[in-house]
This record gives C-alpha cells, sequence and structure tokens, in this order.
C-alpha cells in the first residue's frame, strides 16, 4: 500500500446527500473532460485550504446547483476513506433536506433524484460506492 506524504497527497472532499421531500437523494454525473466522467457522485467538492468541509459544501452547492443551505442544515452521517492511484480520498458525507431555491445545473452537469434502494444502480466512482448501501439503510 502506498505510504501518504508529499509524493502522495491526502485529499479532503466534501459530499452532500440532498434528500427531497419523497426520500430521494440527489446525484450529478460527473461531466466529460473531469476524471472519472460519466460517472454518478453525490454533489461536493474539495475544501479549501481556509475552509471547513461545511464551508465547502455551501460554496459547491450555490456554485454547482444555485442552492443556498445553511450550515445548521448539514449532518454529519458517515465519510468515505479510498486509495486512489495518486492520491488518498478522504470524504465526510454529510445528509441535507432543507435549502433555499431550485436545483438547477450551473455547470452543466446531469443530475437525477433516485430512491435510497436505487443508488447502487448507478456507475460511481469507487469512494462513493460503499456510500449508496448505508443511506439505502438509513432512509
Amino acid at each position: 500500500m502506498p505510504t501518504i506524504g508529499a509524493d502522495f497527497p491526502l485529499l479532503l472532499v466534501a459530499a452532500v446527500a440532498l434528500i427531497d421531500a419523497d426520500g430521494r437523494v440527489l446525484i450529478a454525473q460527473r461531466p466529460e473532460g473531469k476524471s472519472m466522467a460519466g460517472l454518478w457522485e453525490f454533489p461536493g467538492g474539495k475544501v479549501a485550504d481556509h475552509e471547513t468541509p461545511e464551508q465547502a459544501l455551501i460554496r459547491e452547492l450555490n456554485e454547482e446547483l444555485g442552492i443556498d443551505v445553511s450550515e445548521n442544515c448539514l449532518a454529519p452521517f458517515t465519510f468515505a476513506s479510498h486509495v486512489y492511484e495518486s492520491f488518498h480520498l478522504l470524504m465526510p458525507l454529510y445528509l441535507c433536506r432543507v435549502w433555499d431555491g431550485s436545483i438547477k445545473s450551473c455547470e452543466g452537469q446531469a443530475f437525477k433524484w433516485v430512491r435510497a434502494n436505487r443508488l447502487c444502480d448507478y456507475p460511481m466512482p469507487p469512494a462513493d460506492e460503499p456510500l449508496c448501501a448505508m443511506l439505502r439503510d438509513f432512509l
């Protein structure tokens, strides 16, 4: 197993399972030109040096989906820890049922509302895959 360090960085990414009134979860498709293009994932993104994971999610959700989320509406749920070829991903996953605004694709990515028991039907990055079963069992 690779050693994490200067040649193998730890990447902190925050993600959220947005849950609508019908209990469905929002997933977004990674756009062409990005690594793992075409795979489905939970919205979120990289945590900048000056940000908390919650601040990063608030920023990312506004940039990607045009919605405003309050930090107190982000409930920590679980996390993923996965070794990729050139980095180790640590990804806290939050749950969110309340936001302001209508979800729209601000960066051109496709998105779908999916029942938790169907999340595993969508191809996802390896780090996201175990989160589907956890969400299915919780919701």
